[in-house]
C-alpha cells in the first residue's frame, strides 16, 4: 500500500486544490498601504476608548506600560518577519506554524486567529452602535451595525487595493488627531495654559502629582490590563504580506517602525495629555482626547473625537473581516476548512471567507440588546480576544525557536535577523507568563481566562474529527487504486 502521507502536503502541491499562479491572492499592495496597515495595526481602538481609564490606574507610569509592551511585541513581529521573508510563499504566520511545528498549529493558530477577530469584530460593532446613537440616539441599534458589515463587506469584495486605500485614509484620520492633539498640548504647555479650576498647564504634571509611580505597583500592573487591547491587530502586517507587491522591501521597513509609532502615537500622546490635565483630574469615563480640545477652546472636539474614534473602530472591523477571509482561504488549501472558502473571485479575493466571516459577525447584533453597557461588553470581548492573541503570538514565537534550531544556514543568510533572536524568544514567552498573570488579577479579565478554554477544548474536538476524515480519504484513496495483476508483471531471471 502506497503511503500516502509520504507525500507533500497540500500546501506544498499545486494539484491538491491550490489556486496555479495565474489565480492565486493579488499583490496589489503597495508600500504606502503596508506603512498605514502597520500604522493602524499598532494603534488600535483601546488609545482612544480606554485611554483614560489606564490613566486612572497606572497615573504617569501608564506611557511605561506601552512601551514595554511595544517593545516586546516588537521582538515577536522581527521574529515573524525573518520568517515571512525565509520563504515568499508563506501567506502568514499560520502558514508558518503549519510548515515548521506541523499541521496541527496550522489548523489552531488559523481558527483561533480566525474566531479573534470575529469576536473583536463583535465588539467593534456594539462601539460603532455607541459612537452613530451620539448623533442619532433615535436610530435603531441594528441598523448601525448592519450597515457598516454590509458596506465592508462590499467594499473588500471588489479588490485588495481597495482594502488598502480604506485602511490607508482610516489610519491617516488617526495620525491627524493624534498628531493634532500632541501639537496643541506643547502649545498649551509654551504658554503656560490655565484650565477653570486653576491648574496650569506644564512637563512637572508628570512627576508632581504624586510622583511617576502615584498608584503603586498594584497600579502599574493593572495598567497593563487595558493598555494590552490596544496592541492587538498588530500582526496584521504579516497577513498583508502575502498581497504586497514587494514584501522583502516593505515588510521590513513596517516593521522596523513600530518604536517609533508606539513612542509618537501612544508615549507622547499620553505625556501630552497628562502635561495638560494632571493624571489625577483625568475622568476615566471619559476619553482624554475630547476633554483636551474642550479645554483648548475647540467647542466641535467632542463630535470630531466621536468621529475618529468611530472610523478607528470600522478600520479595527475592517482588518478583521480582511484578516479571517485570508485565514479561512490558507485554511481551505490545506483542507482544514471547507473547499469553498479556498476558491478565489475573478477579482483574486476570498469572496466566499468574506461573506462567511460577515455573517458569523451579524450574530453580535444579540448583544447590543441583551446588556446595558456597551464598555461592559466590549472589555469582556477585547479580553477574551488578549488571551488568544497571546497564544497566536506564542505560536509565532514557537515556530521561530524551532525555525532556527532545524534550518541555521537560512538564518545565517537571512538580510532580516531578529536581534539576540533565541534569548529574545524565551524572554517573550515569560513576558507572557506575566501578562497571563496580570489578566488573573481583575474579576473582568478573570472571567475571559475561565472561558477561553472552551475555546480550544472545542478546537482539540474539531481537529480530531478533521484527522478521522483525512484518514478516511487516504484509505479510501488506497482502495480505489487498481492492483498490478499478476501475470502483468515482467519476471527476469
Amino acid at each position: 500500500m502506497t503511503n500516502l502521507t509520504a507525500q507533500p502536503r497540500p500546501s506544498e502541491t499545486p494539484e491538491a486544490g491550490r489556486p496555479n499562479d495565474s489565480h492565486q491572492l493579488a499583490r496589489a499592495l503597495g508600500n504606502r498601504h503596508l506603512q498605514m496597515i502597520a500604522i493602524g495595526g499598532a494603534i488600535g481602538t483601546g488609545l482612544f476608548m480606554g485611554s483614560g481609564k489606564t490613566i486612572s490606574l497606572a497615573g504617569p507610569s501608564i506611557v511605561l506600560v506601552y512601551a514595554i509592551i511595544g517593545a516586546f511585541l516588537f521582538f515577536v513581529m522581527r521574529a515573524m518577519g525573518e520568517l515571512l521573508l525565509s520563504n515568499l510563499k508563506y501567506k502568514s504566520f499560520r502558514d508558518i506554524a503549519e510548515d515548521v511545528l506541523g499541521p496541527w498549529a496550522g489548523f489552531f493558530a488559523g481558527w483561533t486567529y480566525w474566531f479573534c477577530w470575529i469576536v473583536i469584530g463583535v465588539a467593534d460593532l456594539t462601539a460603532v452602535t455607541a459612537y452613530v446613537s451620539y448623533w442619532f440616539p433615535d436610530l435603531p441599534r441594528w441598523i448601525a451595525a448592519t450597515g457598516l458589515v454590509l458596506l465592508l463587506l462590499v467594499l473588500n469584495l471588489v479588490t485588495v487595493k481597495l482594502f488598502g486605500e480604506i485602511e490607508f485614509w482610516f489610519a491617516l484620520i488617526k495620525i491627524v488627531a493624534i498628531v493634532a492633539l500632541i501639537v496643541v498640548a506643547i502649545v498649551m504647555v509654551a504658554v503656560g495654559f490655565v484650565s477653570p479650576e486653576g491648574h496650569q498647564a506644564a512637563v512637572s504634571n508628570l512627576w508632581s502629582g504624586g510622583g511617576f509611580f502615584p498608584t503603586g505597583v498594584g497600579g502599574f500592573l493593572a495598567g497593563f490590563q487595558i493598555a494590552f487591547f490596544a496592541f492587538l491587530g498588530i500582526e496584521l502586517v504579516g497577513t498583508a504580506a502575502a498581497e504586497t507587491k514587494d514584501p522583502t522591501r516593505t515588510l521590513p521597513r513596517a516593521i522596523n517602525a513600530i518604536p517609533i509609532r508606539v513612542g509618537l502615537f501612544y508615549i507622547c500622546a499620553l505625556a501630552a495629555i497628562m502635561a495638560v490635565t494632571p493624571w489625577q483630574l483625568i475622568d476615566p469615563a471619559v476619553s482624554p482626547f475630547v476633554s483636551m480640545f474642550g479645554l483648548a477652546g475647540f467647542g466641535l472636539a467632542a463630535s470630531a473625537i466621536n468621529f475618529v474614534v468611530l472610523t478607528s473602530a470600522a478600520s479595527s472591523a475592517n482588518s478583521g473581516i480582511y484578516s479571517t477571509s485570508r485565514m479561512l482561504y490558507g485554511l481551505a488549501l490545506d483542507r482544514q476548512a471547507h473547499k469553498k472558502f479556498g476558491q478565489l473571485s475573478k477579482f483574486s479575493v476570498p469572496a466566499n471567507g468574506l461573506l462567511f466571516s460577515c455573517c458569523c459577525l451579524l450574530p453580535g447584533l444579540i448583544l447590543l440588546y441583551t446588556t446595558d453597557s456597551i464598555i461592559a461588553a466590549f472589555t469582556l470581548a477585547t479580553t477574551v480576544a488578549s488571551v488568544l492573541f497571546i497564544f497566536v503570538w506564542g505560536l509565532i514565537v514557537a515556530s521561530y525557536l524551532v525555525y532556527r534550531r532545524r534550518n541555521p544556514e537560512k538564518h545565517e543568510a537571512s538580510a532580516y535577523k531578529m536581534p539576540a533572536g533565541v534569548v529574545m524568544s524565551w524572554v517573550v514567552f515569560a513576558f507572557f507568563g506575566v501578562m497571563i498573570g496580570i489578566l488573573a488579577m481583575e474579576p473582568d479579565t478573570r472571567m475571559a481566562l475561565a472561558v477561553t478554554p472552551v475555546w480550544f477544548v472545542a478546537l482539540s474536538i474539531a481537529y480530531w474529527v478533521h484527522l478521522r476524515r483525512e484518514r478516511g480519504r487516504e484509505n479510501d484513496d488506497d482502495d480505489d487504486r487498481t492492483p498490478v495483476a499478476p501475470e502483468a508483471v515482467l519476471v527476469t531471471d
